[in-house]
Formats: structure tokens, C-alpha cells, sequence
């Protein structure tokens, strides 16, 4: 007898086989005994008749509770009402163990109830589904930079400096070499990377220490930042939007059920997988002014901007040409406006906000000292991110990632707190 998972149940038609897993719901009707069986890769309603399994068998089953972990034998066959579906015949089935009364049942409960009970939560179809498009988000963006000559090069996590100032670090003691940092993205140190591989990626979790209690923020959150040589800023928009909509056709192809799942406007997604718009920041500045926006034109995009400046559009939107102002010391000034910096952003449609920050970054030494000197930056700190532009500087660009962010417009959830295992908020660390 073969040991199967559910998503291969199809595979195994009239078959026997064994599967291990757990109970999601269970009723029984005279002889005739539903369970609801879950494996961690899909769902498989299984019928069990007494005669078949026997009384003292069929007894023991019918005890199962919410959760009872269980391995049954049994036949696959198509399922008699639901095209597509399958449902199995049990044969036999051995319990592990009779889960106590779960505490979390069909009834509403409040966020807070949810947060903390996170470790059982997870299990529920809806936040599995989040999980399952996570898996699959991370391989695509994987995929796509591995297809298109990007080396993964794991940054550091602890730091002796900041990436984008010290205002939102974590900071914390490291022996006897005075303070460290929990980092707040690699890209510095990804720009390393590029001299010896060309292009590079990292993709793990960073820190901010921002008291913001928004539905789009987290203090612990998964980025992937990439770097490559000899790409500048059109080009590095060309790969931000190849690399999204490679994204969205991969969770269209792989994850339709968990989609469906989670009540996601699928052909929303379809519709963004076609050639995203740009506009300037003076662009989207006077759009948004004209429609009763109080933002300055050396202002950032605030959340309400962000959704007026894509409603009505089915694509992401890229802003780019920001104000040196309001930008970060590395990205490199417009040659046509020394005023502005070669830097984007990308905007997702339906109000999801900001998925991607990228630039063309400063690869002249001078001019980067000269800026540093200037927002009087430790210059001994970075001493060896000022080495990168003495010994065979290139142009080159970057980009990250929120993943996050990311998960929330795929999977079509509003609170970022749902797309990641254990959410940590400035009001939450347990569990």
C-alpha cells in the first residue's frame, strides 16, 4: 500500500492508499461516517461505512474531534456531485491521537484572540491558503532572478551601521565591539556582490523600529533586494516589472484553489499582467493635487495617494524621478535634473500600496563622499562602501522587495499581519 498526499489523489484512482494527516471537520449519519481530511498539501473529503470498517473501529473514528491527528487507508475515486474533485472510501483508519476541544471554531473571533492563538491559527484553511501562496511567491521570485543571471548572496543580519539612517534600528550590545544593528535591508552589502558576481540577490528577514501601528507594517518582515552591474535605471524597471508579472502568472497557475479560498478577485490579477505605466513624481504630484491631494511637490506618497494615484488602473504603476530630498544619499541625481534622483517606486492597483523601491545608484566616488560628508555621515563606518566606487566602479541599480506586501496583493488580503507564520508588531511578540 502506497503512503500518497492529497494534491496526488487523482494520481491513484481506484487504488489503495494510505494517508496521514489530520481531521478539519467530521459529522456522521447512521452508518455512514464524513471526515474532513487535511495533509498540509490540500483537502480530501473521506467516507467511511461501518460494515466496511467494522463496529469497533467505526466507533472509535466516530470519536474523532477537530484537529485528531489520523492515518486512514482507503480507494480514491471521482467525486460523485463536484467536477474535479475526489473523495476517498476508508478502509481502515488508525488514530494518533484525539485532539482536546479546539479553541478556535467556526464562531467570529477578534484579532486579538486570532494573533494570540497564531500557533493553531495557522492550520485554519484560509491562513494555510496565505501560506501556500507565500511558498509559491518566494520560488517565483527565485526562479526568475536564478533565469535571468542573478547569484543569491546572503547579506549579513547584524550590522556595525545603518543602511537608511538610525532612526528605526534595533540596536543591541556585541562583546567588546560596541554597538551592532539588526539590519534594516543588504543592500549595501549587496552592492559588494555585483563586483565579484555580476548580479545578486538576497532574500531573509530585516528590522524596523517604527512605532507604526498601520495595517501595512511589521517590525520583522522579509526582503528581497537585488543588485546587478551595468544597469541603469530604465533597464532596472524592466526587470522589476518582468520579475512581478512572472509572479502573478506563477500564483495563477499554481495557487487558483487557494485563491479561490481566500475569495480573491482572480481576473484582477490576470488584467496586472500587462505593461505597468509610469509616470514622473511631478506627474503623479499634479494628478494628485488636481484631485484634492494635499501633498507638496517635494512630498512623499502617503497610503491615501498611493490608492487615488492607481484607482482605476488594473496594472501597478511605477513613479519615478523622485526629489533628492526625500530620497536616500546612494541613488544617483538625474543627468537632465541634478535636482531629481534616478529612483522608483512601484505602486500595486486595487489600494495595495508601494510593493518595490529601486534606484540607479551613485558610482562616483567623490560625489558620494561629497553627499555623505554632507548628511555627515560616519565616513569611517562606511569606508568600505566608499571602496566600491575606487576599484573598477560600474554603473549599476537595485531594487527591494517588500514580500510581504507582495503576498497581501496576490492573495488579496488587507492586513499584512496574516501573510507572515508569526507577525511581530509593536504591540505583539507572542507567541
Amino acid at each position: 500500500m502506497k503512503d500518497i498526499f492529497v494534491k496526488d489523489v487523482k494520481e491513484y484512482i481506484g487504488q489503495e492508499v494510505r494517508l496521514k494527516g489530520w481531521v478539519r471537520n467530521i459529522r456522521h449519519s447512521g452508518k455512514l461516517l464524513f471526515i474532513i481530511f487535511r495533509d498540509g498539501t490540500g483537502e480530501l473529503q473521506s467516507v467511511a461505512f461501518k460494515p466496511d470498517l467494522g463496529d469497533e473501529m467505526f466507533e472509535a473514528a466516530k470519536k474523532l474531534t477537530l484537529e485528531s491527528s489520523l492515518i486512514i487507508c482507503g480507494t480514491p475515486k471521482t467525486h460523485q456531485k463536484i467536477e474535479g474533485a475526489f473523495e476517498l472510501s476508508i478502509t481502515k483508519v488508525d488514530v494518533v491521537q484525539y485532539a482536546e476541544e479546539y479553541p478556535i471554531s467556526k464562531k467570529d473571533h477578534g484579532p486579538d484572540f486570532l494573533l494570540t492563538n497564531r500557533h493553531l491559527w495557522i492550520r485554519s484553511s484560509k491562513q494555510w491558503a496565505i501560506l501556500q501562496i507565500r511558498h509559491t511567491i518566494y520560488y517565483a521570485i527565485c526562479e526568475y532572478l536564478n533565469n535571468n543571471n542573478f547569484y543569491r548572496f546572503d547579506s549579513p543580519i547584524l550590522t556595525p551601521n545603518a543602511c537608511e539612517g538610525t532612526t528605526t534600528l534595533f540596536d543591541l550590545d556585541y562583546f567588546d565591539e560596541g554597538k551592532a544593528y539588526l539590519s534594516q535591508s543588504g543592500q549595501l552589502y549587496l552592492e559588494t556582490g555585483i563586483m565579484s558576481l555580476g548580479r545578486v540577490y538576497d532574500f531573509g528577514p530585516v528590522f524596523r523600529a517604527e512605532r507604526s501601528k498601520t495595517r501595512k507594517h511589521l517590525t520583522e518582515f522579509w526582503m528581497m533586494d537585488a543588485e546587478a552591474a551595468f544597469v541603469e535605471h530604465d533597464e532596472n524597471m524592466e526587470i522589476q516589472e518582468g520579475l512581478i508579472r512572472y509572479v502573478i502568472r506563477t500564483v495563477l497557475e499554481k495557487c487558483l484553489p487557494e485563491l479561490n479560498i481566500l475569495e480573491r478577485d482572480i481576473e484582477a490579477l490576470r488584467r496586472a499582467d500587462a505593461p505597468f505605466k509610469r509616470m514622473t513624481h511631478r506627474e503623479a504630484v499634479d494628478y494628485l493635487r488636481a484631485r484634492g491631494s494635499e501633498i507638496e511637490h517635494n512630498g512623499d506618497l502617503g497610503a491615501a495617494d498611493e490608492a487615488m494615484l492607481t484607482e482605476g488602473s488594473d496594472v501597478p504603476i511605477f513613479i519615478e524621478k523622485w526629489p533628492k530630498e526625500i530620497k536616500a544619499f546612494y541613488m544617483k541625481r538625474d543627468p537632465e535634473n541634478p535636482e531629481l534622483v534616478l529612483g522608483n517606486d512601484l505602486i500595486a492597483p486595487e489600494g495595495f500600496g508601494e510593493i518595490i523601491g529601486g534606484s540607479q545608484r551613485e558610482d562616483d566616488h567623490d560625489v558620494l563622499l561629497g553627499r555623505m560628508i554632507d548628511e555627515k555621515m560616519p565616513i569611517e563606518s562606511y569606508q568600505w562602501f566608499l571602496d566600491l566606487r575606487k576599484y573598477g566602479s560600474v554603473p549599476h541599480s537595485g531594487f527591494g522587495i517588500g514580500f510581504e506586501r507582495l503576498i497581501t496583493w496576490m492573495s488579496g488580503i488587507r492586513h499584512i499581519r496574516e501573510t507572515i507564520p508569526f507577525p511581530r508588531m509593536i504591540y505583539r511578540i507572542y507567541p
